[in-house]
């Protein structure tokens, strides 16, 4: 990857990316050994100019940005990266340094369903004794079908009563048992998106 570091007086601008939810979590710098740094570690590394060195998101704090991809502008002087957080981009515990609570709030939503549908995937793979999951997948497609009928009726109950504090704690159980039943039959979540995506498009 070519980079022209000396148009930008030897720094690049690299905007992050959050590789599942879209968000634009930061913007920082690199110079050449930032960049290095990164791809060599898979961790972002930026040079601060405020430290006159380099940093590594989350050195102190724990909150790093896996690397999942690094992509270039057309012209040449600066990055896109997309990125796996392990916790809050911004010092201030935001999800983004640019605040969207709203869509950092939605994208804290999704990536915790990506999360338990790496659990349950992990479960299936690695059994734990004790855990629940795996009790579902012991009993099977039919036990885990039936469990997902039971609470879809009893989150329309909740919904027809207004009983909505309840409802809330029924729909949890339909989701997370729907996605036991995914995971049980070989599917996965992105595939019943890609059926709402094409709906989407008629």
């Amino acid at each position: 990857m070519e980079l022209d570091f000396d148009k930008t007086g030897g720094l690049v601008p690299a905007v992050i990316q959050d590789e599942l939810t879209g968000q634009v979590l930061m913007l920082g710098y690199m110079n050449q050994e930032a960049l290095d740094k990164t791809r060599q570690e898979g961790l972002v590394t930026f040079f601060s100019r405020s430290k006159n060195r380099l940093w590594t998101k989350g050195e102190t704090s724990g909150n790093t940005l896996q690397v999942k991809s690094i992509i270039r502008d057309c012209d040449a002087d600066s990055l896109l990266i997309k990125v796996n957080p392990t916790g809050p981009t911004c010092h201030t515990g935001s999800t983004s340094c640019f605040g969207e609570e709203a869509a950092s709030n939605r994208a804290t939503a999704i990536r915790f369903i990506a999360d338990l549908e790496e659990v349950i995937q992990q479960r299936k793979a690695n059994p734990v004794e004790g855990s629940y999951t795996n009790f579902l997948f012991e009993k099977g497609v039919n036990k885990i079908a039936q469990k997902v009928g039971e609470e879809a009726v009893e989150t329309v109950i909740d919904a027809v009563a207004g009983e909505l504090d309840t409802m809330k704690g029924e729909a949890a159980d339909l989701l997370y048992h729907l996605l036991v039943l995914l995971s049980a039959t070989g599917l996965e979540l992105k595939d019943v998106v890609e059926v709402l995506q094409e709906r989407h498009k008629k």
